[in-house]
């Protein structure tokens, strides 16, 4: 369980969180949605204690984030989080990294050799495995960032807008169905920002919109589409965050056309 109680958070005098209080249970897959630059990274990076919060505290399975060296051990060993633009060490190869992650969560062996197998298959990287991550494209490097999560056989998952980064069409469906599979386990808990509202509307539990830095609304797809009377997930996110935005289109075409 993932829970955000009485978030505030700012940088220098720009309130960026402001009064976030949020509850994943076991076996959820939330999905973060909003305009950019609202606070959707910043909430995944609290949660995932990247940062500490202004106000507020974090707790994963009961346990508070940072209060202790070895309760945020503990908490680490569970949680792995996975920021849009992940770091990948270019030097090493990416078999080298997936093994490096894998046993820095102690991970079985013989689960850690053939669970990154089927990744580096899945994702397209076999070819690439052995060669230095210096050599891979800004894809190849978003493809091993997510293998690395993966790998970690972690039971907390956040995850940073990990549609983006220049995935191609094989490796965003592969990531789709991947999240698939976990939406429908019980003992697996996923906190991901996603912008696209259509990779995760038939599997998501709930969606959390974030705007101006508070939580808009929080609530399955089917209720929010009956909330706006809209149709898709994409015309209630409008709807919700830019009730105008229609009319500002028109407009733009009456001027332009």
């Amino acid at each position: 369980m993932i829970q955000l109680i009485d978030i505030h958070h700012h940088y220098s005098v720009r309130p960026t969180l402001r009064d976030i209080n949020l509850t994943i249970p076991t076996g959820e897959l939330l999905c973060v949605m909003g305009p950019n630059g609202m606070g959707k990274s910043t909430l995944l990076s609290v949660a995932a204690g990247l940062l500490a919060p202004i106000k507020g505290q974090v707790k994963i399975d009961g346990m508070i984030r940072r209060s202790s060296i070895d309760t945020e051990k503990a908490i680490r060993q569970k949680v792995v989080y996975l920021p849009d633009m992940p770091w990948v060490p270019h030097s090493h190869t990416g078999r080298e990294f997936l093994f490096a992650i894998g046993r820095l969560y102690e991970v079985d062996e013989e689960r850690l050799f053939d669970h990154a197998d089927r990744l580096l298959d899945v994702f397209d990287l076999a070819h690439k495995a052995d060669s230095p991550i210096s050599s891979y494209s800004t894809g190849q490097k978003k493809k091993i960032g997510i293998c690395s999560a993966l790998i970690t056989d972690a039971p907390i998952m956040i995850l940073d807008e990990p549609f983006s980064g220049g995935l191609d069409s094989s490796a965003l469906l592969a990531l789709q169905q991947i999240l698939k599979h976990f939406a429908q386990r019980e003992d697996t808990t996923i906190l991901v920002a996603v912008p696209v509202p259509e990779l995760v509307e038939d599997f998501a539990d709930r969606i959390a919109i974030i705007q101006d830095g508070r939580i808009l609304a929080c609530d399955s797809a089917t209720n929010l589409k009956i909330q706006t009377q809209t149709d898709t997930l994409s015309m209630a996110l409008e709807q919700l965050i830019n009730p105008q935005g229609r009319q500002n289109i028109d407009r733009y075409f009456e001027v332009n056309v």
